[in-house]
């Protein structure tokens, strides 16, 4: 077996990490990590939107919600204040431990520093990476959490959340978004998220 590149090294270090999660999912009959489920899943829609990803917009749809469980909502007071407060302390964690990680696999600062912007997303107004990113994170949402949210969520506040998560993405993928295969129950939601927007 050849050597590990640096690239496959940085990957495997996320995955590790993200293993610890104890929060675990069934994925094929197989009981996993959901972090480093959730994480994989990102990065295979990078894959798909951006087959050409640098290795900057790769690193950092591996890493964007690394370890996430250390940092549990409910540590934070349950108003919008408090969620919106725990939502920028999360981005700032993650941006941190991944910037280890790859300070330690001997990346240089200007690397780290591109990662750590796209973990914080700045810059998305401007299209690019981040944008990417953004879509990817969106398309892991509907694709495989959208529909246990509709066991749990009332539909008004459903429908709140389809329509800033479309918002949120470019043209190209929301055109991903439509080609996704939903219970009919989601496709009508949002059908009416999109209609009333």
């Amino acid at each position: 077996m050849g050597m590990e590149s640096r690239f496959e090294k940085a990957i495997a270090a996320f995955d590790s990490a993200n293993a610890g999660d104890p929060n675990i999912e069934e994925v094929k009959g197989e009981r996993r990590p959901h972090e480093l489920v959730d994480a994989q899943r990102v990065s295979a829609w990078v894959e798909k939107l951006r087959p050409d990803a640098s290795e900057s917009l790769r690193l950092a749809s591996r890493c964007q919600h690394i370890k996430r469980w250390e940092m549990p909502r409910d540590s934070y007071p349950k108003t919008r204040v408090g969620y919106l407060k725990w939502r920028q302390e999360l981005k700032k964690f993650h941006a941190a431990t991944a910037s280890k990680l790859l300070c330690d696999l001997g990346y240089d600062e200007e690397m780290i520093q591109t990662v750590s912007d796209l973990n914080l997303k700045k810059g998305l107004a401007g299209g690019g990476d981040v944008q990417v990113l953004e879509d990817a994170l969106c398309l892991t949402f509907l694709e495989f959490e959208f529909s246990t949210f509709l066991k749990k969520v009332p539909e008004e506040r459903m429908i709140g959340i389809l329509r800033k998560t479309w918002g949120k993405m470019s043209e190209e993928g929301r055109k991903w978004a439509l080609e996704l295969h939903f219970p009919e129950d989601g496709r009508r939601l949002i059908q009416r998220a999109l209609a009333d927007s």
